[in-house]
């Protein structure tokens, strides 16, 4: 079982060992020198090259190279360059946080030079190396099965945690609008604590909360597990600044809602939380201010 993987860092990385430790062998490149070889040297079934080229030529046909780069630009570049190194029968996995539409096109591109495509969708963030990593794919029935013996090798177990969602593009979508799920679930989070933690005259413990509601409560998830744990090191959060980023997929899921006129307002909500946070509604907070100030003659907050 040979496997090119293209990207080894955090998720790639322990990819990479979860592979080899079961017994494949990973073809494995980096840009980073010192990743490349501080994984070849944790495991010999991890092969690391110093280009994409000679990883490619030593790579044994019929190929499966696995991409786990940032979507966009870096990765449309790798997809190039593939293009022009493999050979017809050999096969691409994308497991970026790609927009589906991407995938669909470049399922339509690789098919004109006879390569084959998977996109895969894949959950599970640096625990998936102990614990198998949840893999959504799209793409044709044959290039799944030829992938297949990987993907029972990441996931949780053979027959567990991974499923074939349909044709090219249904991997991305699906995982799409997973994470767009657990940006709704994760906000539902911080504004209940939120609101645990304001409630001063109670003196709520709200670490001691979370660990009891992990017990028998309906709200019991593995988030919350991680959500106890990050309390328990520090409930006061004073070192953290109020700033939370996203990762696109979020913006994606709003958007698609949008085309599909289906409504999704608590994944939208907590998408522009997210928006809030990094003082994008400071203008708008100001102009409230003034509309406050002229309709009602109320006090103005200044720097």
């Amino acid at each position: 079982m040979n496997i090119g993987l293209i990207g080894l860092g955090k998720m790639g990385g322990n990819m990479a060992r979860r592979l080899a430790r079961s017994g494949a062998t990973v073809f494995g490149f980096d840009v980073s020198a010192e990743t490349r070889n501080q994984l070849s040297a944790e495991n010999t079934n991890i092969r690391a090259f110093d280009s994409v080229e000679t990883l490619i030529a030593e790579l044994p046909t019929p190929r499966v190279v696995w991409m786990m780069l940032p979507s966009g630009e870096i990765s449309e570049s790798m997809f190039a360059k593939l293009k022009g190194l493999l050979a017809p029968g050999d096969l691409i996995v994308d497991g970026a946080n790609a927009m589906y539409k991407d995938s669909q096109r470049h399922a339509a591109e690789l098919a004109t030079v006879g390569l084959k495509f998977v996109d895969a969708g894949v959950s599970g963030g640096v625990w998936g190396l102990a614990n198998g990593y949840t893999i959504m794919l799209g793409g044709d029935k044959d290039a799944v099965a030829q992938v297949e013996p990987f993907i029972k090798l990441l996931a949780p177990g053979p027959d567990l945690g991974w499923i074939h969602c349909g044709p090219a593009g249904a991997g991305h979508y699906t995982k799409m609008v997973h994470n767009g799920i657990e940006y709704g679930m994760m906000q539902a989070f911080a504004e209940g604590f939120a609101l645990l933690e304001a409630k001063k005259d109670f003196d709520l413990d709200v670490a001691e909360i979370a660990e009891t509601w992990r017990h028998g409560s309906v709200v019991r998830s593995w988030l919350l597990d991680l959500t106890a744990a990050a309390l328990k090191e520090d409930s006061q959060l004073d070192g953290l600044q109020p700033y939370v980023t996203d990762s696109g997929e979020g913006r994606w899921t709003v958007l698609e809602s949008v085309e599909l006129g289906v409504p999704a307002p608590v994944i939208a909500s907590a998408l522009y939380a997210r928006f809030a946070s990094r003082g994008n509604d400071d203008y708008g907070m100001k102009l409230l201010q003034l509309m406050r100030n002229a309709f009602g003659g109320h006090a103005i907050a200044k720097k």
